[in-house]
């Protein structure tokens, strides 16, 4: 899924473009024990409650794609009968009205959710009709295409609320507030099945989690049973680790500024596209061949590549680059430099000793006081 795709079905949590038919419930605690569970017509809430699960909802598609939004596809073994593809299209088929299915369904979270603490299992099922769209790219709400039939998990985190003082305005006064149990937005969550091209796709799921560093495999292999895609943060350790091994010792500034360059600039080019820039090994082999990299250091690039990262996966370029800041840092000096203009920070051998020279105007910023680089007295010559 892209981003148009995954805010279309979140445009659908407001009151007024709500298709969801049912909303179920597990409160499990700390000893993994369920303490309640429930089921009900979703239209049928106090309108309160509905915009408060909306809140939920819409977390649980936030964020980045290939960041904290992560699709991934079904092995085939998973859609055989007792897999865990076929398990979660029985439950969607269901319409979430099968009490078997969904305790069997709590269970299995329960079972391989690694959380201490008290949560709750939030789970949906909405029909969306999906509008038609004309030649022009606009929607036509009176010509469907189909019936868009899926399920929505949340598992939300439930803690007590903090304490402190609450004011009374029957007795006006201050007492101790009473805590109770509040219930967070969703640490994980997914969508199924996944919506692309607008249309209902059974052999991919879109999955969710809060902190894309702690994207809970046990639960994915046990639940889902798809293969994760490395994190963000694991893609930047791979991408970093492949420049030092392919480089070797020729690992120098300038061709790392200019891998940071070409990234960003790839990134720039394709910032209006609804699908993320990402890069496969062939274009990853392309970014060095362009920013420098001798043909001879490219000999053993696939095998390092496969090694490094898997033969067939890709690499978003917003996590193996840094839109934010170009960032030099030595032991005791941090360098941080506005990504554009890393044309000011030059390497140049002065008095027989290499150095970063940073070109500056007359005054510049000292932890916050305005100072002139030079004073009128001084008349330095230029450096060749």
């Amino acid at each position: 899924m892209n981003k148009k795709e995954v805010s279309e079905i979140k445009k659908q949590f407001t009151p007024a473009n709500c298709a969801i038919t049912r909303i179920c419930g597990c409160y499990v605690n700390g000893e993994k024990e369920k303490k309640s569970t429930f089921k009900e017509a979703f239209l049928s809430l106090p309108e309160e409650e509905m915009f408060k699960y909306f809140d939920i909802l819409r977390k649980t598609l936030s964020g980045s794609i290939g960041k904290n939004l992560m699709n991934m596809e079904f092995p085939l073994d998973t859609e055989m009968e007792g897999g865990t593809q076929e398990f979660l299209l029985r439950l969607r088929n269901s319409r979430l009205t099968d009490d078997v299915l969904l305790d069997a369904f709590y269970d299995r979270i329960i079972e391989s959710y690694d959380y201490a603490e008290h949560y709750l299992i939030l789970l949906i099922h909405a029909a969306y009709d999906v509008p038609g769209k004309s030649s022009d790219n606009a929607e036509m709400f009176d010509a469907s295409d189909e019936v868009y039939d899926y399920i929505l998990c949340s598992i939300c985190p439930v803690n007590l609320s903090k304490p402190g003082l609450s004011y009374d305005t029957e007795q006006n006064n201050f007492h101790d507030r009473i805590r109770d149990w509040i219930v967070e937005m969703p640490d994980l969550g997914f969508l199924f099945p996944a919506f692309n091209d607008r249309s209902s796709d059974i052999h991919n799921i879109l999955y969710y989690s809060k902190k894309p560093e702690n994207l809970h495999f046990e639960l994915v292999d046990s639940l889902l049973g798809c293969r994760l895609p490395l994190s963000a943060g694991g893609q930047k350790e791979t991408f970093n680790a492949l420049i030092e091994e392919t480089l070797g010792e020729e690992c120098s500034y300038e061709i790392v500024k200019a891998i940071h360059e070409n990234l960003n600039e790839l990134i720039e080019e394709q910032k209006e596209s609804p699908v993320p820039a990402e890069l496969d090994k062939d274009e990853v082999k392309y970014l060095f061949t362009k920013s420098g990299v001798k043909e001879e250091k490219l000999e053993n690039f696939d095998k390092q590549y496969e090694a490094a990262a898997g033969e067939k996966s890709t690499l978003l370029a917003s996590n193996i680059a840094n839109t934010r800041t170009f960032e030099i840092k030595t032991p005791d000096v941090v360098i941080k430099v506005n990504p554009e203009r890393t044309d000011l920070v030059e390497t140049m051998v002065i008095n027989g000793r290499r150095c970063l020279v940073i070109g500056v105007d007359d005054t510049v910023e000292i932890n916050g006081i305005s100072a002139r680089t030079m004073t009128a007295e001084e008349n330095e010559p230029e450096v060749d």
